[in-house]
């Protein structure tokens, strides 16, 4: 028979309740990741810049890069900006930093693009080229993590400055852009350093903040004139967090405005100088306006701009042609281009935010990340989560907000430092088994054909044509039917190495191999939509024989195709 327990006589003192013993995350991790954080982040971006250097060899040209490298060619050898005014000159001299210092000079073409990919051929090492030209984007991934990283630490302390730089440094679109030569990583580097300057002239409005300010907002200008509708949007949408959080009434408000009135003028100074430095100090006519200014192909080049994005742009979403847009296109295109596991974490920050709503500082991540989708879905031009690509640095923020509040709350339920750990993890793997291809990345809701969803520099920008090559050598093929928008045939034959090429017909098969670009078929459908609305190309009844990389790949046997009569 068991012994009955003593019953404590009353009054008796409580027994003291055994002290909760610090669990891993609480006592190895968080200290860890305080102390270590500076080596931490420092240690991922080196990773990271490894992976996008990495990616050069299996990333063929895109659309976009010669045209912007010749922009910048005409810039640095003949000291004009005459090609297209509706990017600036930014990212496109650095682009073309590399191979200007490597020997390629302009050879005067009248087409940007046909240009590009003339002076990459120049030297006879066109791979090379195009290495020298991503390296020049390098710096603004760098930056980008940079500001990520002192941003975060500055507000919420090292431990979350770690998570945020590394979390940023995880995302596929980050790693993707960051890897070719074009305009979105400038725009996401100097845009979210002019966002960070701004806080920091907004918490001491000194000189030096001022200058900083003007600067940092002027090189973001300089990279994308989109910066010119997502700045002001971040700081209007801050300024709203401030009145609601801080409720300086218009007394208070009156006041700031006066301290920051001159500091102010000294950064539209520092700004508008700067911009104009850009532009070669340059003064005259404006095209198309009938009065001089300086920099007149900056203003051109904010027209250009405007009109685009009134006028619209060809666009594919869920299997539906548009040429104005959809206003849901950038939700959906963060639902599947977006690690799921990111997703997560940044429904879990939002909260975190939203429990510390009383300070303000939670609130500014969510207002750049907003200011940058708001203005994003009333946009006609939908052509890629490029075009919001400074998102994730806000959001990256939020994210980490929520890794280590799920650590801080581990000790007393272990599962929740876990499933941080957990979702960190299935980011990083979504990524990284997509190596090297991060342009063409999908999370899992992009299933198996996520062409049937988005095209374009989501998933095909003329980027496979490296692997489509040693694929096709590899097959032995002789010939391929193939198109894309920048290189010749006799080109593709010399890098990277096609077999002879010959057009595709989109109403004739031929026989042999044809490799088929979804972007070039269910936006441009080959020419079909201008002669043939109500026609299907030929291979649109086939089944191709595999894919490589984004493209499908066809083939028809000698002798399988009857002789025309």
């Amino acid at each position: 028979m068991s012994k009955k327990k003593p019953t404590p006589r009353a009054g008796a003192a409580p027994q003291p309740l055994k002290p909760r013993t610090p669990g891993f995350w609480e006592s190895t991790a968080l200290p860890f990741l305080e102390k270590r954080s500076l080596a931490v982040a420092l240690c991922l971006v080196a990773l990271a810049a490894v992976r996008i250097v990495s990616t050069y060899a299996e990333t063929g040209l895109t659309w976009d890069e010669p045209g912007h490298m010749a922009c910048g060619m005409q810039y640095l050898a003949q000291h004009v900006y005459q090609y297209e005014a509706q990017h600036p000159p930014l990212a496109r001299l650095m682009s073309a930093l590399g191979p200007y210092l490597d020997g390629v000079r302009p050879l005067n073409g009248n087409n940007q693009d046909l240009e590009g990919v003339a002076e990459m051929y120049q030297s006879g090492h066109p791979e090379r080229e195009l290495n020298l030209m991503r390296l020049g984007i390098l710096p603004f991934f760098l930056l980008a993590a940079a500001v990520v990283y002192l941003w975060a630490r500055r507000h919420f302390g090292n431990a979350v400055a770690a998570v945020a730089c590394g979390l940023f440094t995880l995302l596929p679109p980050v790693l993707a852009h960051a890897g070719v030569a074009t305009t979105d990583m400038p725009l996401t580097g100097c845009l979210t350093a002019a966002f960070f300057a701004l806080l920091l002239w907004a918490e001491e409005p000194a000189w030096k903040q001022s200058v900083l300010l003007g600067l940092a907002t002027a090189l973001a200008v300089v990279s994308k004139f989109s910066a010119l509708g997502y700045f002001p949007a971040a700081a209007v949408l801050s300024l709203l967090a401030y009145i609601a959080v801080e409720r300086p009434g218009i007394r208070g408000l009156a006041a700031a405005a006066r301290q920051r009135a001159v500091p102010f003028g000294l950064a539209v100074l520092t700004g508008a100088v700067t911009i104009w430095a850009f532009y070669s100090f340059s003064f005259g006519k404006v095209p198309g306006w009938n009065i001089s200014l300086p920099a007149p192909q900056l203003f051109a080049g904010v027209d250009d701009a405007l009109n685009h994005t009134t006028r619209g742009h060809p666009a594919y979403l869920l299997g539906e042609l548009r040429q104005t847009g959809w206003w849901y296109y950038f939700l959906v295109v963060l639902s599947v281009k977006t690690p799921i596991g990111f997703l997560l974490l940044c429904g879990i920050g939002i909260l975190a935010c939203v429990r510390e709503r009383a300070r303000l500082v939670y609130w500014l991540p969510l207002a750049f990340s907003m200011a940058i989708l708001i203005p994003g879905m009333t946009s006609k031009v939908n052509i890629g989560v490029r075009h919001i690509l400074p998102i994730y640095a806000g959001f990256s923020i939020v994210a980490a907000i929520a890794v280590v509040d799920l650590m801080r709350r581990a000790g007393a339920r272990m599962w929740m430092g876990l499933a941080g750990a957990a979702l960190v993890l299935w980011l990083a793997f979504s990524g990284a088994i997509q190596h090297p291809n991060y342009l063409a990345y999908f999370n899992e809701f992009g299933g198996s054909h996520p062409e049937r969803i988005l095209v374009d520099s989501d998933l095909d920008w003329g980027q496979d044509t490296i692997r489509l090559a040693r694929r096709l050598k590899e097959l032995g093929a002789t010939q391929v039917n193939f198109n894309t928008l920048n290189q010749t045939a006799d080109r593709l034959t010399i890098w990277p190495g096609f077999p002879p090429t010959t057009g595709i017909n989109p109403i004739k098969p031929a026989e042999g191999w044809t490799a088929v670009s979804p972007t070039m078929w269910l936006v441009r459908e080959y020419g079909l939509e201008h002669r043939y609305p109500n026609l299907q190309p030929w291979f649109a009844y086939l089944k191709p024989v595999e894919r490589v990389g984004s493209y499908f790949l066809y083939y028809l046997p000698p002798g399988s195709i009857p002789p025309d009569r």
